[in-house]
């Protein structure tokens, strides 16, 4: 329970405390600050509080917003303030130095002056965008009545829903499952259901839609792809729920972002053996469309780190995007020509239903292809054009989103003197050369050739060779998915070059257990808490690593021996990365990142 104290005389007639206590609070009264300092004292460590004033007049969605959202230490809206445990020997200073109630003007709100008084202390208060919501202190009759009058007119409920959507989606996304989804959300709420159960519940969906799939009947595919589109609306759902009744968390985060990739995978594995209950070998274009995919995600995260705190952060490039977001109907074909979520399943579920699981993937890579083309070219183009200066926390971001091990950290010690005289564009083209050299040599060698051995050596060197130096060229964002390439594409192309019967699906496992590993990183890094520790790392290899092994494998073994070595490796990593990525996100007390829907 948290507690809530009211700073001031009650007001007749008012439904506040009704509405706290409605929030989840425990209200008691306090005649000034002085006395509200001592109910403070009395309430446990463990527990949120709130200082509301009693005269507050608004929509109970606006208390909710700023009181309830367990995101942020404190928040606050004109007349309530809260404060999480984290935050409370703060509001307990700021609420001695704001005085007592009779030391303030009669008009002014003893929460708001505590607030201004943690900014000025340099504690983050949150202030949520209430648009169209209401929240006042009103300070007479008149001001109390129109209050009231301007409370009526804006459905809380309405704009509640409205803002359970996402302000930024793609087109099917809003306009094919949003407009009932949110109303999935609202029922899920007010039956107690959470967001990781409706997220748990997609991921079983889905995960039954793969085993339809695997059946490699037409109606298997029929079922899969009908399934695969519900799954898609429980994954809407989750974010609405969340976003309707604040029920946001620090696990909730993590299997949002990486139940999507879980479920997305595994309906692709689903198509490869429904494939080949047919007679048709499409493994080969399951992992090719998981890389791919894999690696647009990868440019969207270095990308992003590597600007989003970036100085003199600004393009001719950026400013026409800006440009083109304000006519509408670019808008929107930009958003569908990159393959977003909603419009890629949607895609796949339609094509797994009418056609066959190699038109499925071949469609999904020439479409997935192109959009990665279009969306790496323009951040290229914004990168050469703009002039920004990138920062000690982007520069390490990229080293851990690289993924390099124990080979390429020495060997980036070994070169760390020659690599300050090189070029500031040296790194992605050394990057692109090392995973050059890797896949050629793996497509253009025979099987089991040592060249192969030496070609893993090049790559390991010319990746250490990359990293010797701080990421903070222009284009150095394109070193890690540039690694994402060597690694993966080299074991697609090895698996495939193998011709034995279990080396691709084996090269599949390894690939998604890599990937997980990889998306793992850039949620750890988003969410604020640092990379996986290095002792992870240098335990799975690093990228450079793990394509060494491969590497040795292929050229010291038989293609049956292959094929268990793969199948081990791809276990022993699975093993290693879900136990640690599971205790981190059980345990750690990284915060929950979830995107907001759009203001009222």
């Amino acid at each position: 329970m948290s507690t809530a104290i009211l700073t001031g005389a009650p007001v007749a007639g008012s439904s506040l405390e009704g509405d706290l206590r409605e929030l989840g609070f425990d209200v008691r009264s306090a005649a000034d600050a002085a006395e509200a300092a001592r109910l403070l004292a009395e309430v446990p460590a463990g527990r949120r509080v709130a200082l509301v004033d009693p005269r507050f007049v608004g929509h109970l969605h606006s208390l909710r917003l700023a009181l309830t959202d367990p995101r942020f230490p404190a928040a606050a809206v004109t007349g309530a303030l809260t404060a999480q445990p984290e935050a409370r020997a703060a509001l307990t200073r700021a609420l001695a130095t704001a005085g007592s109630a009779d030391a303030l003007p009669e008009a002014d709100a003893l929460p708001d002056a505590v607030a201004e008084t943690l900014d000025a202390e340099g504690v983050s208060v949150h202030r949520p965008e209430l648009g169209s919501l209401v929240a006042s202190v009103p300070s007479g009759a008149q001001q109390r009545h129109e209050a009231r009058a301007a409370v009526s007119a804006v459905d809380d409920e309405a704009v509640r829903l409205r803002t359970a959507v996402k302000s930024r989606d793609g087109f099917f996304t809003t306009y094919c499952i949003s407009p009932y989804s949110r109303y999935i959300a609202r029922w899920c709420a007010r039956r107690g259901l959470t967001p990781n159960q409706v997220t748990t519940a997609s991921l079983l969906t889905a995960l039954i839609a793969a085993g339809c799939a695997a059946t490699g009947t037409r109606g298997g595919f029929i079922a899969a792809g009908l399934l695969l589109l519900f799954s898609f609306v429980l994954d809407c759902t989750d974010g609405q729920l969340a976003r309707y009744s604040l029920q946001y968390s620090t696990m909730g985060a993590w299997l949002d972002a990486t139940f999507d990739r879980a479920k997305e995978y595994a309906y692709y594995a689903g198509l490869a053996l429904g494939a080949a209950r047919g007679g048709d070998d499409v493994w080969a274009l399951a992992l090719g469309a998981m890389v791919l995919q894999t690696v647009r995600h990868v440019v969207d995260f270095s990308f992003n780190e590597a600007n989003h705190d970036a100085t003199a952060n600004t393009s001719p490039t950026a400013a026409l995007s800006d440009k083109l977001d304000s006519v509408g109907w670019t808008v929107w074909a930009r958003r569908m020509i990159v393959l977003p979520i909603g419009e890629r399943w949607a895609l796949i579920a339609v094509l797994t239903a009418v056609s066959t699981p190699r038109i499925v993937f071949w469609v999904l890579l020439i479409g997935c292809a192109l959009a990665a083309c279009y969306t790496t070219a323009g951040r290229v183009l914004r990168s050469l054009t703009r002039r920004a200066r990138r920062t000690d926390r982007a520069a390490q971001a990229l080293a851990d989103l690289g993924d390099s091990g124990p080979l390429a950290e020495g060997f980036a010690a070994a070169f760390k003197g020659a690599a300050r005289k090189l070029p500031g564009f040296a790194a992605p083209v050394i990057a692109a050369a090392g995973a050059a050299v890797m896949i050629a040599t793996a497509a253009f060698t025979g099987w089991g050739s040592p060249w192969l051995c030496v070609a893993a050596l090049v790559y390991a060197v010319l990746s250490g060779l990359a990293v010797a130096r701080p990421l903070k060229g222009a284009l150095d964002w394109l070193v890690p998915p540039l690694f994402r390439v060597g690694e993966y594409v080299a074991i697609l192309v090895i698996a495939a070059r193998s011709e034995v019967n279990g080396a691709l699906p084996a090269a599949f496992g390894l690939v998604a257990a890599v990937a997980y590993h990889h998306y793992d990183t850039v949620y750890r890094i988003r969410g604020g808490s640092g990379a996986p520790p290095r002792s992870l790392v240098r335990a799975t290899g690093g990228h450079e690593g793990r394509a060494l092994v491969v590497s040795i494998a292929a050229a010291a073994l038989p293609t049956s021996g292959f094929t268990i070595a793969l199948t081990v490796l791809a276990g022993a990593l699975a093993l290693l990365v879900l136990i640690e990525s599971i205790r981190f996100w059980v345990s750690s007390n990284a915060p929950a990142v979830h995107d907001e829907g759009e203001p009222a």
